[in-house]
C-alpha cells in the first residue's frame, strides 16, 4: 500500500479561482467566435454564459473527485493501515469530510443544471447576466461549507503520506531490537538493500524495508525498532513497528547485542514483552549481531542460561533457512 499518491488538497478559495479564472478565459477564447454568427445579441450572450457554467462545472467536479477517489476507503483497507489510522488521525472525522466533499460534487452538478435552465429560458440580457451572477454565488457558498472538510482532508493526507509502503499480501519477516544494535546492518545483509542507517539510537526516520527474492518470489523484511515504553507512550515509527508486528509478520528476528550499547538486561526484557505480544503462530527467531567481535563462547554461554532456541549469529546461514521456508 503507497499513499505517495494522494494528491495536495487546496482550500476552497483556490478551487473558485481556478474554476472562475478558466471559465473567463474559455469564455474570452470562443467569444470572437460566437460574436461572428448571425445570432441575436440574447441568443450570443446566452451561449457564452452557458460556456462559463459548464467550464465551472466540469473543473470543480474533476479537481473534487480526483481528491475523494484518490483516497482509499478506509474500511476497506487492510487491518495494519486501519489500526494505524486509528491511532494517528480521526478517522470518522475524515470520513465525514470526504463525505462533504462528495456532497459539494452532488450539489454543484444540481446546481449548474438548475442555473442553465434558468439563462436558456431567459429572454432578456440582463435577467441572463442576473442567472449568472446567482450561481456564482451558489457556487461560492457550496465551496466555503466544505472549506473546513478540505482542511481536515488535507491533514490526513500529510499524515497518512508518512506511512511505510507495506505489502500486507506476501510473506513478511520483522527485525526487532532496540535501535542501533545492528537490526538495520541485518536487513542489508538479508536482502543486499542500502537502507538509511541513523548513527544514534531513536533516530529512525521510518520503517526501512527490504525484499529477499527468488525467481518470482518475494520475502519483505521490515526493520522495526522496539521500545519498553507502553503503546501510548511510543512515538509514530515505533507504533508503526507495532503494528507491523501485530499485523503484517509471519515470523520474527530478534536481535541481541552482546556488545551492550542497551543492557542485556534490558533487551531480555524487551524479548520477553515481544514473545507475550505475539499471536501463537508467529514464530521468533534470535540473531546476535556484532559476533565479529566477540567470542563465540560468550554467545554460547548466553543462550544456554537465557534458555534460547532457534538462535543464529551468522547471516547468510539465516538468509539461507529464509528462503528454504519461504521461498
Amino acid at each position: 500500500m503507497n499513499f505517495q499518491d494522494l494528491v495536495k488538497v487546496e482550500r476552497a478559495d483556490w478551487f473558485i479561482d481556478i474554476a472562475f479564472k478558466t471559465a473567463g478565459k474559455v469564455s474570452d477564447d470562443k467569444r470572437s467566435d460566437v460574436t461572428k454568427t448571425k445570432a441575436s445579441k440574447l441568443s450570443k450572450s446566452r451561449t457564452l454564459e452557458l460556456m462559463k457554467i459548464t467550464t465551472i462545472q466540469k473543473v470543480l467536479i474533476k479537481h473534487l473527485k480526483n481528491i475523494v477517489e484518490k483516497f482509499p476507503s478506509i474500511d476497506e483497507l487492510p487491518d495494519f493501515y486501519q489500526e494505524l489510522i486509528n491511532c494517528t488521525l480521526d478517522k470518522d472525522e475524515l470520513k465525514k469530510s470526504l463525505g462533504g466533499v462528495s456532497w459539494a460534487i452532488t450539489r454543484i452538478g444540481l446546481f449548474s443544471k438548475k442555473y442553465s435552465g434558468k439563462i436558456k429560458a431567459g429572454r432578456e440580457i440582463i435577467t441572463i447576466n442576473s442567472q449568472r451572477k446567482e450561481y456564482y454565488g451558489r457556487i461560492c457558498s457550496v465551496l466555503k461549507q466544505i472549506d473546513k472538510f478540505l482542511v481536515v482532508i488535507e491533514k490526513s493526507r500529510r499524515i497518512m503520506k508518512s506511512y511505510p509502503s507495506i505489502k500486507t499480501n506476501i510473506p513478511t519477516i520483522a527485525i526487532f531490537g532496540f535501535p542501533n544494535i545492528g537490526k538495520t546492518t541485518l536487513l542489508s545483509k538479508l536482502t543486499g538493500s542500502t537502507p538509511d542507517i541513523q548513527p544514534y539510537a531513536f533516530t529512525t526516520k521510518g520503517l526501512n524495508i527490504g525484499y529477499i527474492k527468488k525467481s518470482y518470489k518475494k520475502l519483505q523484511v521490515i526493520d522495526t525498532p522496539g521500545s519498553l515504553d507502553r503503546f501510548d507512550k511510543l512515538n509514530n515509527i515505533e507504533k508503526q513497528a507495532y503494528l507491523a508486528l501485530k499485523h503484517c509478520a509471519q515470523k520474527v528476528i530478534y536481535v541481541f547485542d552482546l556488545t551492550e550499547p542497551f543492557p542485556i538486561e534490558d533487551q531480555l526484557e524487551l524479548f520477553k514483552k515481544l514473545k507475550k505480544q505475539l499471536a501463537k503462530e508467529q514464530e521468533i527467531v534470535v540473531y546476535f549481531s556484532k559476533s565479529d567481535i566477540l567470542d563465540k563462547q560468550i554467545i554460547t554461554e548466553f543462550i544456554k542460561n537465557s534458555k534460547l532456541s532457534n538462535a543464529y549469529f551468522n547471516a547468510e546461514l539465516l538468509l539461507d533457512k529464509l528462503k528454504h521456508i519461504y521461498l
